[in-house]
């Protein structure tokens, strides 16, 4: 039997309850783009429900915050739930592929996501909105989303929107490149014998 069958499912599950926010957030990195996305920030749902799509994950995430304040606190444990959920899905990163680089439009507007999953968390992010508003949710919670992200999946990630004039579709193109670029770098790769990195660990 080959070592990919013997893998174990890459599958996590994380509950956060603080004063501010209540979130339950389960991933199953190998799914079929299955999204379960219920919280109180609307948009995110679409987000979130997109980067499951294109990243042929399996996500489900229920999520109250404390909206009445703003979309912050739910916003920012979301991505603190989801990076958690990568970084213990993905185990010891045996055989994946570790890098990837996407683009994605979206009509008017062009996303690139790189990603190396490196186990040294940085964000690079280079996005200017034409609106600081899509509906009532606030963009630059964009950026708090995935740096909150990368910083608890502990992953390199530069976000960059090369141009655009609907701030929707910015935002849109990100989380469809997001999704594509994750799968790409945690797919596995039979050629890859062990971490892929010279140190022998990530």
């Amino acid at each position: 039997m080959s070592e990919t069958a013997n893998r174990p499912a890459r599958t996590a599950g994380i509950d956060r309850k603080t004063n501010e926010t209540n979130i339950k957030l389960s991933l199953n990195v190998d799914g079929t783009g299955k999204s379960e996305i219920a919280t109180d920030v609307h948009f995110m749902n679409h987000m979130l429900d997109l980067f499951t799509k294109h990243g042929q994950f399996d996500l489900r995430v229920e999520a109250e915050g404390d909206i009445e304040i703003d979309d912050h606190h739910t916003t920012e444990d979301i991505g603190i739930c989801l990076g958690q959920a990568l970084r213990e899905a993905l185990g010891d990163k045996r055989g994946i592929k570790r890098y990837a680089n996407v683009f994605v439009p979206m009509d008017e507007a062009l996303a690139q996501v790189a990603i190396d999953i490196s186990n040294r968390p940085h964000l690079e992010y280079r996005a200017e909105f034409p609106s600081a508003q899509v509906g009532s949710f606030t963009t630059e919670l964009v950026h708090e989303f995935l740096w909150k992200f990368a910083l608890e999946a502990r992953i390199t990630l530069h976000v960059i929107v090369h141009y655009g004039r609907n701030t929707h579709h910015m935002v849109e193109a990100i989380f469809k490149a997001l999704g594509r670029a994750l799968d790409e770098a945690t797919s596995i790769d039979p050629r890859v014998q062990g971490v892929p990195s010279t140190k022998g660990v990530l």
